[in-house]
């Protein structure tokens, strides 16, 4: 039996799946994160989003994994996947559509680490450094993190 606060792997009608090939030139690797809400809900809600965005091909999802917080505890436990995408989008401009879309969903910035109904962070784009004020990739601690490297590590695993 599992209790409310217990990490788990949740596997859904769209998480994992492998989606199709792309023509669009560049591929990422994108974190999903969510601790407010239904996040199972929102999860797939963002997946059909990202399906019928033209700019946008949803190559392959990951399991979904429940796992405790980091940096502000006082919160409630995340669920985290991943998605590998296409897109012919800059990394800068695929940045820009990534906090439109968690601002779609109701995402509040109140303060560093703060509980969220959506996170998306790009966790790699193709082999290329960044690294500004505004963007760095990879994601500086995406080695470090289970909410990553879980997902990353069951994508292949799972037959869908």
């Amino acid at each position: 039996m599992n209790s409310k606060n217990e990490k788990k792997i949740i596997i859904t009608t769209f998480f994992p799946a492998k989606i199709k090939k792309s023509n669009k030139k560049n591929k990422a690797l994108i974190g999903v994160g969510c601790n407010l809400g239904n996040c199972i809900r929102r999860f797939k809600k963002l997946y059909l989003y990202f399906l019928s965005h033209p700019k946008i091909d949803v190559i392959q999802t990951s399991i979904i994994y429940k796992n405790p917080p980091f940096g502000y505890l006082k919160q409630p436990w995340f669920y985290n996947t991943i998605m590998v995408i296409s897109t012919n989008l800059s990394p800068n401009e695929l940045l820009k559509l990534l906090q439109h879309a968690e601002k779609k969903f109701g995402r509040i910035r109140s303060f560093k680490n703060a509980p969220r109904t959506l996170d998306l962070d790009i966790i790699l784009y193709n082999n290329i450094k960044v690294n500004t004020k505004k963007l760095k990739i990879p994601h500086p601690f995406f080695k470090t993190r289970d909410s990553v490297l879980v997902p990353l590590v069951l994508k292949d695993r799972i037959e869908t």
